[in-house]
């Protein structure tokens, strides 16, 4: 059999092993023969609803293996799967609705209150019993009990994921089902994933990293335990109740397992198990670093980096770690990198320049966003003066990433900046344009604002809102209103008031937050 979709490692688990178990949660558990039975029955009914080929069906609830199931269900049609972080508020929620156009939501109890608090008109399924109207997977298993299948093109859409872009509103870039099987495919060589690993689930199922972890499982018949951090005490009993191996975090999940009383975390022997820690989102500190290899003494560490554009670009091998430990790392397999300046001429070593991604994990473009595709999906004669285009090769495309980065004189790459002023704060890419719209539309006393990052160890960037305006409003009353718009992770952690708002001198209608975010910094030291 062909693999060339998500769907097709579900077949395959399914015949060759239907009896062991493909997910687990703190409450259920399923075999893949068994997640096989409900993915067809959930399949079969979004067939039945008749919508066109390519129709968004959102994924709107709390992580469990119910949420699983739906994601595959999804794939496992001519639908595009378009999941949904469960910490939007419904203002974000409606935006992602309306841009693509979602026809049908699966959700739970707990979402279901902020779906409501949209104007969405279509369909609601739940995972759960909920409403006399609403249909429930339940009812769909007692009524789809008939076999299912579905021929699926690899480069068909597969899914629309949607992070903040520097205009200030969602973004969804296009991932094809290919994409998907591209980057189980290399993820699980690189690790040495085994079939007899146990992955953890603790990363969110609205993005791609945190999808990849559900394909890479799938893709090597392993078993995949779900967590959602909640406490230390907690993710620790999660790693050794259900025997992982390989953990998948983003840096704020590193500073937030080890936020507690050293006495009361684990012994190392009993994280034994875990041979596998990989990162990505973020910059990982040394602190951090250290943390890792004080208490997972049998474990590889693995520092990656991805992009909106591109699931996968670099990452840095284990033995480097040490060596070189604010290098990004070099290329995944199937990908080629490229540092270029500003004449498209490959830089030097030492020399800062733009990186180019090339090769596999590419995405298909931003959805319903021509001027934002244009802008990072590029023709690879960008590359023209770097590699030989023959016989005129004109119809690859490549990412211009952003990030301005240099190679070392062995190859190693190291971050510098973005081009953009995104934040990046405990694993999420953050739009100080969101915030700053929603503080304008909220508070009228408020005459203008800035929000931006600056450097913390533990989280990356923290968020700071300074604001101008005839008064200073209280903070409790700041916070409290902006927790109504905003999801926790883009509330601002310092908020200052400033009767008077420095300016730029090129344009004085615009704040100038270089000379506010290094006062703040003076200060602070």
């Amino acid at each position: 059999m062909s693999v060339n979709s998500i769907r097709n490692l579900i077949e395959i688990a399914n015949d060759l092993d239907p009896q062991k178990i493909a997910v687990k949660d703190k409450n259920t558990a399923f075999t893949y023969g068994e997640i096989y039975k409900k993915v067809n029955q959930l399949a079969q009914y979004l067939t039945s609803l008749d919508l066109e080929d390519g129709s968004r069906i959102g994924i709107y609830s709390n992580k469990t293996s119910h949420k699983v199931i739906a994601i595959l269900s999804v794939l496992s049609t001519k639908y595009v799967l378009a999941p949904i972080t469960r910490l939007l508020k419904a203002e974000q929620l409606q935006y992602i609705i309306d841009d693509c156009k979602i026809e049908c939501i699966i959700t739970d109890k707990q979402k279901l209150p902020k779906i409501k608090d949209t104007n969405f008109d279509g369909l609601i399924i739940t995972t759960e019993s909920c409403e006399d109207d609403m249909v429930s997977f339940e009812e769909i298993y007692k009524c789809y009990k008939g076999n299912y299948s579905c021929k699926i093109n690899g480069h068909s859409n597969a899914a629309i994921t949607y992070s903040f872009a520097s205009s200030g509103f969602p973004k969804g870039v296009v991932i094809s089902h290919r994409n998907f099987i591209d980057g189980a495919r290399i993820v699980s060589k690189y690790l040495d994933l085994k079939k007899d690993d146990v992955l953890s689930g603790l990363l969110s199922f609205s993005f791609d990293y945190g999808l990849n972890q559900i394909f890479c499982s799938f893709y090597k018949r392993a078993t995949f335990a779900i967590h959602t951090f909640v406490t230390p005490n907690e993710f620790f009993t999660h790693l050794i109740k259900d025997k992982v191996s390989v953990l998948a975090l983003m840096p704020i999940h590193i500073t937030q397992m080890f936020d507690e009383d050293i006495h009361r975390l684990p012994s190392p022997e009993q994280l034994n198990n875990i041979r596998i820690i990989t990162s990505s989102g973020g910059n990982v500190t040394d602190k951090m670093t250290k943390n890792i290899e004080r208490f997972f003494t049998k474990s590889n560490f693995y520092s990656m980096i991805g992009h909106i554009e591109a699931f996968r670009s670099a990452y840095l091998e284990p033995s480097q770690l040490k060596i070189r430990p604010d290098s990004i790392g070099k290329a995944i397999l199937d990908v080629e990198l490229y540092v270029i300046n500003q004449e498209g001429n490959e830089c030097k070593p030492r020399e800062v320049g733009e990186l180019i991604h090339r090769g596999a994990g590419i995405y298909k473009g931003f959805w319903n966003s021509k001027e934002d595709t244009n802008n990072s999906f590029k023709s690879i004669q960008i590359l023209k003066n770097v590699i030989n285009l023959e016989n005129g090769l004109t119809d690859e495309i490549v990412v211009s990433t952003g990030d301005f980065v240099y190679k070392d004189e062995e190859g190693y790459l190291y971050f510098v900046s973005r081009k953009d002023d995104m934040i990046k704060s405990s694993g999420y890419r953050i739009s100080p344009v969101e915030i700053e719209s929603v503080i304008y539309k909220n508070f009228s006393k408020i005459s203008n604002c800035a929000v931006f990052g600056i450097e913390n160890e533990d989280i990356e960037e923290e968020i700071v809102l300074v604001y101008g305006g005839d008064s200073e409003i209280p903070k409790n009353e700041l916070l409290f209103e902006l927790k109504k718009h905003l999801p926790i992770y883009m509330i601002p952690t310092t908020i200052i008031y400033k009767q008077n708002m420095p300016m730029e001198q090129k344009n004085n209608k615009k704040i100038n937050k270089t000379f506010l975010k290094d006062e703040i910094l003076k200060l602070n030291i």
